[in-house]
């Protein structure tokens, strides 16, 4: 799960928890945890309160969103 998590992740670019939890058929809280070990380890990075996923919609407060971004500096992107 956790590679599906980062797979996810990385193609989005960000995404929130509430989404990544949704696509992977788990609870929030259980994403969370496997997000927290990926950001130890520098694959992503927690985004401040208030800040967008970047979805078109608009139709949550970003003011109660959580946003992981991806970030891995190995990853070779282009």
């Amino acid at each position: 799960m956790l590679s599906q998590l980062s797979e996810s992740l990385r193609q989005q670019g960000r995404a929130s928890l509430s989404d990544l939890a949704q696509a992977l058929g788990s609870s929030p809280e259980a994403v969370e945890a496997m997000l927290q070990r990926l950001e130890r380890k520098g694959r992503v990075r927690r985004l401040p309160e208030g800040s967008s996923c970047n979805k078109p919609c608009c139709g949550c407060n970003p003011a109660t969103l959580v946003i992981y971004e991806w970030c891995d500096p190995e990853d070779s992107v282009g």
